[in-house]
């Protein structure tokens, strides 16, 4: 059989494998011969013999790792699982069950290719896309994959569906049509601290310090990353206050929702919102609309990153994008400042006198114990 590869020695040492039918040429990266002639032979049986070749990297990869032919993506899955904890586990739980795992569950790692994958992700589903992205990367980590089976910039991107804020006059119909004191109180707290449903559901009573009148608590979705992540520190007025008045002082303000998992929790908002003809909103929406409230109304933005729990000014733009806001002329705004300068009413910046001629470092230690 003919070969479909040749040796060619560049005049600088290095071989080049060259197709004989396109002439296409590439680097071998060595100038030993013996070596060249052995991925030579290596690359024609690859192009004559797939099988045979794909049963000869086979035993190349048991040797290296005995399950690294036959680890499947499930049992990705499933070690990516085991790592998990608390609510975080019970997502992943939920997410490796989708249907359109299915056809790459039970199939090799090492035998995965890019088809197999957009087979997955063809409906456009966004959990799909986000999930199967953290399964490959994690694959990729531990050394389970030689490459990436889609290179990062070729990956579908997820089209995420629009979201909007909740308006004063649907918190209120809703507050208005909600009979259960527990879910109504919840939902008022949502509007007024913008706290998400879970951390507002597992509020303690020891979470609120009356003589600040603060409340504080560390969000659950960031527990796992330690002591590093600041708590979310809230200050209450007096609606806020009412609420909590109306509260179990000792332990849980919320017994019975903080045992409620967050998708029933969920449902029974939809459930109250269908009820009231109320499209497009879910319990997150409190979220957005605490963050445009904030944003309408001036509200500093360290402020409101710290209530909010986040530290990235990305996630208040993304939560506050929506907000209608009408930036001032820079003349006017610079004529009032200019003005309250005037009048003393703005304070001047201070003017530190600073000797340039003084002797600095060594000099000025120096300097000292000469003066002493």
């Amino acid at each position: 059989m003919k070969q479909q590869y040749g040796l060619v020695r560049r005049p600088w040492g290095v071989f080049y494998l060259k197709n004989k039918i396109t002439g296409a040429q590439t680097s071998l990266k060595t100038s030993d011969k013996h070596e060249a002639q052995r991925l030579l032979q290596a690359r024609n049986e690859s192009e004559s013999q797939p099988a045979m070749n794909l049963q000869l990297a086979r035993v190349y990869l048991n040797g290296a790792d005995p399950k690294l032919g036959t680890r499947t993506w499930q049992d990705v899955m499933e070690s990516i699982v085991s790592q998990r904890t608390d609510e975080t586990r019970r997502r992943w739980e939920v997410a490796i069950k989708d249907k359109n795992f299915d056809g790459i569950r039970n199939r090799p790692v090492a035998e995965t290719r890019p088809e197999h994958f957009y087979k997955a992700l063809e409906d456009g589903k966004v959990s799909t896309n986000v999930y199967l992205r953290r399964i490959h990367n994690h694959a990729l980590g531990m050394e389970w994959l030689l490459k990436s089976v889609i290179p990062r910039l070729q990956w579908p991107k997820p089209v995420f569906k629009s979201k909007r804020a909740i308006t004063a006059a649907e918190h209120a119909s809703i507050v208005a049509r909600e009979l259960n004191a527990e879910r109504r109180d919840f939902y008022e707290l949502l509007w007024h601290t913008g706290a998400s449903q879970t951390d507002a559901a597992c509020l303690m009573a020891e979470d609120v310090n009356w003589n600040q009148r603060t409340i504080s608590y560390s969000r659950r979705k960031l527990k796992s990353r330690g002591t590093a992540v600041k708590p979310a520190l809230i200050r209450f007025g007096v609606e806020v206050e009412a609420i909590l008045k109306r509260r179990p002082q000792p332990g849980a303000l919320f017994p019975y929702l903080r045992t409620v998992r967050p998708s029933d929790r969920a449902t029974e908002f939809k459930q109250r919102c269908e009820g009231l003809g109320i499209a497009g909103v879910s319990l997150h929406s409190y979220r957005y609309a605490w963050a445009e409230r904030a944003l309408q109304c001036g509200y500093p933005e360290r402020f409101a990153q710290q209530a909010l729990g986040h530290n990235s000014k990305a996630v208040h733009h993304a939560y506050s994008k929506h907000a209608e806001v009408t930036v001032p002329s820079l003349d006017d705004w610079e004529k009032s400042f200019r003005k309250g300068v005037q009048s003393g009413e703005m304070p001047k910046a201070k003017l530190v006198p600073v000797d340039f001629l003084a002797p600095v470092g060594e000099a000025a230690a120096e300097a000292e114990v000469k003066t002493a």
